[in-house]
């Protein structure tokens, strides 16, 4: 273990035995897993070829692996954002939900001082999402709970989910959004726009949402941490500001946007250090965390270059980045992790 600890706060695993809902209910449109020989797989939906993974994805070997070569100290553990299913039934939703928290929990408990792991609720029923979300922190130790940007096209904001965002907030338990079914998907057929235009587009009215609704006023602890530097959010912010200043009507916050997407926290999946630069100067170093996107193809390697790369912040700044942020965004002890 370095001197200096190296999380990587954005990574996605799968079992390798993973649920086969497909079969069981006789409904194609679940997620399933095809093996391809002993060190890759298909995640296949309707039949058709959704995406190609490696042994990387279910193989915590490989990927300590991974980590010792990149100097990474810890990954957090994350569902892939298609198992969500928001669209099913919520018994079901919630049988795909459970079978991934425990498989990521027999990891974290196998390789507790390499692995974190963060769940995944049934966000389609609120009170079985609060149910699952306290069974998977209080009885599993996960450490949060990722969601996706929206749930079956409802915003964050929308008010049949905020009792979720409201026990999040009283118990304490952080959430990571990551983009999903993303807007305009239609029109993101060709150059695989829904991954470099669509992804972004989400999350900036995914977390655009969460900053308009007011709750941040409402609940002072709740902790979210949105991928991919928040999408193209940096960039809004001052038409969002110029929005809400012109447009009282719509008025929900006490202070216009711009202040409360420094109380949010973001990974630094941008690849670039004047846009990186950019998201500090917009909201600060401190809420900003390494993440890779490990192990797929718009990955960073290793997790945390881009932070490595910008010569304005000092190494106590890089410091934070790269793993202090981290613990802080996810209620962790420095000493359990040396």
């Amino acid at each position: 273990m370095q001197q200096n600890l190296k999380i990587d706060f954005h990574t996605h695993i799968i079992s390798e035995e993973f649920l086969n809902l497909a079969k069981k209910y006789g409904d194609d449109r679940w997620p399933i897993l095809e093996k391809t020989c002993d060190c890759g797989a298909n995640i296949m939906i309707k039949g058709n070829k959704f995406r190609e993974i490696t042994d990387q994805t279910w193989d915590p070997e490989v990927r300590i692996k991974d980590m010792d070569k990149e100097g990474i100290d810890i990954q957090v553990l994350s569902p892939i954002p298609v198992t969500f299913s928001y669209w099913s039934d919520p018994e079901q939703g919630l049988e795909m939900a459970r079978s991934q928290n425990d498989f990521i929990a027999s990891i974290t408990k196998e390789h507790p001082k390499r692995f974190v792991g963060i769940g995944t609720v049934p966000l389609q029923d609120v009170d079985l999402a609060i149910k699952e979300m306290e069974r998977a922190v209080n009885e599993l130790g996960l450490k949060g709970i990722q969601i996706g940007s929206n749930i079956n096209g409802k915003n964050l904001d929308d008010p049949a989910l905020e009792r979720f965002f409201q026990a999040a907030n009283e118990q304490g338990v952080s959430l990571f959004v990551h983009p999903w079914e993303t807007l305009g998907r239609e029109r993101m057929l060709r150059h695989n726009f829904m991954y470099m235009v669509g992804m972004p587009s989400e999350t900036a009215l995914a977390a655009g949402s969460i900053i308009m609704s007011g709750m941040l006023d409402r609940y002072s602890n709740l902790k979210i941490c949105f991928a991919h530097g928040g999408g193209s959010l940096p960039y809004l912010l001052p038409r969002m500001d110029k929005g809400w200043n012109v447009w009282p009507q719509i008025r929900k916050t006490e202070k216009p946007p711009s202040h409360y997407a420094k109380l949010l926290y973001y990974d630094s999946l941008v690849y670039d250090e004047n846009n990186l630069q950019f998201m500090i100067d917009r909201f600060g170093v401190n809420q900003i965390i390494a993440g890779s996107d490990y192990p797929f193809l718009l990955r960073e390697a290793p997790s945390g270059k881009v932070v490595d790369r910008l010569t304005t912040l000092s190494d106590k700044e890089k410091e934070k980045i790269h793993g202090l942020n981290a613990l802080d965004f996810l209620n962790l002890n420095i000493a359990d992790y040396k």
